[in-house]
């Protein structure tokens, strides 16, 4: 386990990460004119070419969080940068893949995962050309006219990790992207993030609730509290020899070792999470 502080010092003092979330506290207000501190002086960083997962209770901010290094929400307080530079707007070097469905149901599979391209001015020409190669790097070949209502849920998810890669984003976001998938399709689409992300070596900043998943794909664990005031109260370096399959390296002694010392962590926050959704 590393200290979250230290880490985040000793990235900042070499190069600067990929994205750094600097004592970031999101508060929301609502309607009653109250305030809900969703998130308070959460510091998380991933530096280039690192695959980050953040695992915690349910409704802990987990996507607040994402949203943050998206642009999307602005923190109440402290700072987001990228790569060295504060982050304003938008971040137009992030890829965004949603826990959700994301596609557009009156384009097909080709026509959603170049529309990115597209509204970036890319011809139409180059657009396809590089459409067509996305698909059959997800195992997509040959379903370019497949509309959504067409494809099976992992075939929806691949159309989705397409259209987030096809414009070479230097920092990837991912909001739990394969939790509605069964078990063995889940696996597949792992092992195929793992490949992908392996030949270009993004950042990658991960969100999920499974723990397995967070472990076998991840260089680092971030784990946050429970909310409100969610930050993070531990980070576990994932020391697994690469390449791995998340299916095989479940088995590893380290793996193993590794879960029993982030579950010992996460295990009161969960159950902090859940007394507190009774409650509400």
């Amino acid at each position: 386990m590393v200290d979250s502080a230290t880490h985040s010092a000793d990235v900042r003092a070499g190069e600067s990460p990929a994205l750094l979330l600097d004592s970031v506290t999101c508060t929301f207000t609502d309607a009653k004119g109250g305030s809900y501190t969703a998130m308070r002086a959460a510091t998380v960083s991933v530096a280039a070419g690192e695959f980050v997962s953040v695992v915690g209770p349910t409704g802990c901010g987990k996507s607040t969080l994402l949203n943050m290094a998206a642009g999307l929400l602005q923190p109440s307080g402290g700072r987001v940068t990228v790569f060295g530079q504060a982050l304003q707007g938008v971040n137009h070097r992030a890829g965004y893949m949603f826990q959700g469905e994301a596609l557009m149901p009156w384009r097909n599979a080709l026509g959603n995962v170049t529309a990115g391209l597209e509204f970036a001015g890319v011809s139409a020409a180059e657009a396809k050309s590089r459409g067509q190669d996305w698909l059959r790097r997800v195992g997509l070949g040959g379903f370019e006219d497949r509309y959504p209502h067409q494809m099976s849920g992992g075939m929806r998810k691949r159309a989705m990790l397409a259209q987030t890669l096809i414009r070479d984003p230097d920092l990837i976001l991912m909001d739990e992207p394969f939790s509605a998938l069964d078990i063995q399709t889940r696996q597949l689409m792992e092992n195929e993030v793992l490949d992908l992300w392996m030949a270009r070596r993004k950042a990658v900043l991960f969100i999920t609730h499974d723990l397995d998943e967070a472990i076998a794909m991840s260089d680092r664990v971030v784990v946050l509290s429970a909310g409100p005031d969610t930050h993070p109260i531990g980070e576990f370096v994932i020391d697994i020899p690469r390449p791995r399959d998340v299916a095989e390296v479940r088995m590893h002694p380290r793996f193993i070792e590794l879960h029993q010392g982030i579950w010992a962590v996460l295990r009161d926050e969960v159950l902090k999470g859940y007394q507190r959704q009774k409650q509400a």
